[in-house]
């Protein structure tokens, strides 16, 4: 039976960047034990997160890529950059998952061993009905952005002329003059 693959991203709180957008979740026997196998390389932005794991190994892997551990608060506990084919990380036993990531993913986030991680899965939105003009979900909106009759009449501001715009018309009487 094939489960459909799941997909998150993983966005650096700390440091304000992201690790990748597009991260496979492994969290079964069979993708935990599979990981990278059989890949030439990482695609740029993605990677794989395996969850159980607090150590991993490259025996049979063609690529180098980086390694990010995560404890069960989403907090770095560990760092490899550039873990190279046939090679076996040593646990860190504070580490609830793994993230294997692009060669030089670590380096290009800024992401340090402390960082908070933010783990999310992608949701696409439901359409909603929309009235017609192409908006949809007003209720989500804030008041003053929801459109003419959803919460009342709209007042319309004059618009007002700015200092720039009565020089040039004060430079143009005297001018004519």
């Amino acid at each position: 039976m094939s489960k459909k693959l799941r997909h998150v991203f993983v966005y650096n709180k700390t440091r304000e960047t992201f690790l990748a957008f597009r991260v496979t979740v492994a969290d079964s026997i069979r993708g935990r034990l599979v990981g990278l196998l059989g890949r030439r390389s990482l695609r740029p932005d993605s990677g794989v997160w395996i969850v159980p794991a607090n150590a991993v190994h490259s025996i049979g892997m063609l690529f180098a890529f980086d390694l990010v551990l995560i404890d069960k608060n989403f907090k770095v506990v560990g760092l490899r950059e550039l873990v190279r084919p046939f090679a076996i990380t040593w646990p860190n036993y504070r580490a609830e998952s793994v993230l294997e990531l692009p060669a030089h993913s670590i380096f290009c986030s800024r992401t340090q061993v402390g960082d908070q991680l933010l783990v999310e899965r992608y949701e696409a939105r439901k359409p909603s009905n929309g009235n017609g003009d192409g908006r949809t979900d007003m209720e989500g909106l804030p008041v003053d952005f929801r459109p003419a009759g959803a919460n009342g009449p709209i007042v319309q501001i004059p618009p007002q002329s700015s200092k720039l715009d009565s020089r040039r018309s004060n430079l143009a009487d005297t001018q004519t003059r």
